[in-house]
């Protein structure tokens, strides 16, 4: 246990060094919320991708691979692809349309790319993205409080507590710098985890045994790509709604506001192919540790209860328990709170941006001082911390059955329905204005609590829609308003045309 804590202590004391330097880096808003526009591909990309997986990867994927197997592998699928066609088709775009405007929010963006004379856009954006921010760092909040339980014996509250307060502490200080930088090191530790694990488990099974035979007397469907029982309808909704999670990386601002930060185009083309190998060796490793971990620990007479209960999201530090020697164990217990905080900070920076600058500076006093932002944006970014980790701790009471999964995938399915079409189109699409960026994001923002507690709730018809997800048909809908609305407006209202 001591080996445990000097590893988290060293990992830590790291993270409040990056703090504290990054804060000799801050001098004006811009530097505090895109680290200056100054950053290279390394950290652009790892901090990115730590950004984009959170909890949800180490947690929540290794688990559902625990769950269901083969099937998990659809979810890495969705994520390659979307993580692609952000990197490869729509960073450049955006990156020389964020300059070109000197943009450092996405709300910023979204106000110069239509020439909006008015507020309502950036007031639409910036309420959407602070309210669903606050509901996704809670839940990675919760994720904080149920690795220190898992990993440490520690009572989940005070592990929320401990983790809510480290990573407030230097995010306060360093900002956007400070965010990115301990995402590239909180990256590095990510993926030595994830792809170091599922080697060392798979050295563990013995050379006589057939895994594949044994995982199919477990469960006959376990090794099946299509899921239990096979090609079916029901299934195929399973499919497409873990492919749509990857929907989530084409436009999700804590992503975007990344490429408003890095160097120059010349890096994005650098950086994509990070990103790339990145998301692959991750995801597919989490969902190889929740697929050997199934077998390993049921060969090790583990009871299936505790191996699978909860959404199975404790099967990554039940593995690590039997398998890796005793020093390394703190390295996992580092690997999975890199994965929690580095997402807790970015989208705190995000949300505090929002309000702000976006409704603070930009609507309602936009005389105010660099200096005086810089302060107002840290004491915001407290505020919010606060909030989330409220709620955190009311869903923590009222629904002990949830599930990390589940629980991050609402609030990224909120933030991604609401402004990703938006920025699709708002990239693509010259004949795309204000109203129908208005309406797409108003309706990106109400489709997803629609599916998700309105649609599920259809007699004989409510499984489909559970089991496709809300990520889906809301971002469907959000783009097919969006061209609706555009279409009926468009000899009112004139945009940049590039």
């Amino acid at each position: 246990m001591i080996t445990k804590y000097i590893i988290l202590v060293l990992y830590f004391s790291i993270l409040f060094l990056i703090g504290y330097f990054a804060s000799k880096r801050i001098k004006n808003i811009k530097d505090y919320y895109v680290g200056g526009k100054k950053l290279n591909f390394w950290v652009v990309a790892f901090s990115a991708r730590a950004t984009g997986e959170s909890a949800w990867l180490l947690l929540g994927l290794t688990g559902l691979g625990a769950m269901v197997g083969a099937s998990a592998f659809w979810v890495v699928l969705g994520e390659v692809i979307g993580v692609s066609v952000s990197w490869f088709f729509m960073a450049e775009k955006f990156k020389q349309l964020s300059d070109k405007y000197n943009s450092i929010t996405i709300p910023d963006y979204l106000v110069s790319r239509f020439r909006s004379s008015t507020h309502t856009l950036r007031i639409i954006a910036a309420t959407a993205l602070s309210l669903f921010v606050v509901i996704y760092v809670s839940a990675q909040i919760d994720a904080t409080g149920s690795a220190f339980e898992s990993f440490l014996g520690w009572n989940y509250y005070t592990g929320a507590l401990v983790g809510f307060f480290i990573v407030l502490a230097y995010i306060f200080s360093g900002g956007f710098v400070a965010v990115a930088w301990s995402d590239l090191f909180q990256g590095l530790i990510m993926l030595i985890g994830l792809v170091g694990l599922p080697i060392v488990a798979y050295f563990a099974i013995s050379s006589n045994v057939s895994v594949s035979d044994e995982l199919t007397k477990i469960d006959p469907y376990f090794l099946n790509i299509w899921g239990e029982g096979g090609f079916n309808t029901i299934n195929l909704f399973t499919i497409l709604g873990f492919v749509f999670i990857g929907l989530g990386f084409m436009g999700s601002p804590q992503l975007f506001v990344r490429f408003m930060s890095i160097k120059d185009t010349s890096e994005i083309k650098k950086g994509r192919w990070v990103a790339f190998v990145f998301t692959i060796l991750t995801d597919s490793c989490a969902v190889l540790i929740g697929i050997f971990g199934r077998y390993l620990l049921t060969s090790m007479d583990v009871d299936p209860e505790t191996v699978l209960g909860n959404g199975a999201q404790n099967v990554l530090p039940l593995l690590v328990e039997r398998v890796m020697p005793l020093t390394l164990v703190g390295l996992y217990i580092a690997a999975v709170l890199a994965a929690i905080m580095s997402t807790i900070d970015s989208l705190l920076v995000v949300a505090s941006s929002a309000i702000s600058r976006d409704f603070y500076q930009q609507i309602y006093n936009p005389n105010k001082s660099e200096k005086d932002m810089a302060r107002i944006s840290r004491v915001i970014t407290v505020v919010l911390a606060i909030f989330a980790l409220a709620i955190a701790m009311i869903v923590a009471v009222t629904t002990p059955e949830r599930t990390i999964f589940w629980f991050v995938i609402f609030g990224w399915s909120g933030i991604a329905a609401t402004f990703c079409p938006t920025i699709i189109l708002s990239l693509f699409w010259k004949g795309f204005n204000e109203k129908g960026a208005i309406a797409s994001m108003i309706t990106g923002f109400l489709s997803v609590p629609l599916f998700k507690f309105g649609f599920t709730a259809i007699e004989g018809y409510g499984i489909y829609f559970e089991k496709l997800g809300e990520l889906g048909p809301s971002f469907a809908m959000a783009i097919i308003v969006g061209v609706i609305v555009s279409k009926m407006y468009r000899k009112s209202v004139v945009i940049d045309s590039e």
